[in-house]
């Protein structure tokens, strides 16, 4: 069973440079972020160690947001071998995340 992972500047790229990954943008004053949290649990123990889920808080790593143009949170990146393979704004249900991360593997 796999967790969310929390990702930042230092740990950013070594978690998302090979593979598929699931990364969500968010911040803890982000009403619809906290929203978002429990689905991506859900999104990790189904996806199991087929595919990293992470969460990357834009308030503790603004580069890695400026990086990704990160214009409006929760964004969700679906990226593989680090290159952004699809992406979405605001809340999303669990299976069209599930059915992206598995279009990208």
């Amino acid at each position: 069973m796999s967790e969310v992972k929390h990702l930042t500047a230092e740990n950013f790229s070594a978690e998302t440079s090979s593979g598929v990954a699931l990364v969500d943008f968010w911040a803890e004053w982000c009403g619809p972020c906290k929203m978002l949290g429990p689905i991506l649990d859900e999104v990790a123990k189904e996806i199991g160690d087929t595919a990293t889920v992470a969460k990357v808080n834009v308030d503790e790593a603004q580069q890695l947001a400026a990086q990704f143009n990160v214009r409006s949170i929760p964004a969700v990146f679906i990226l593989k071998d680090g290159k952004v393979a699809n992406q979405f704004v605001g809340v999303q249900d669990k299976q069209t995340l599930v059915r992206a991360i598995k279009s990208a593997l």
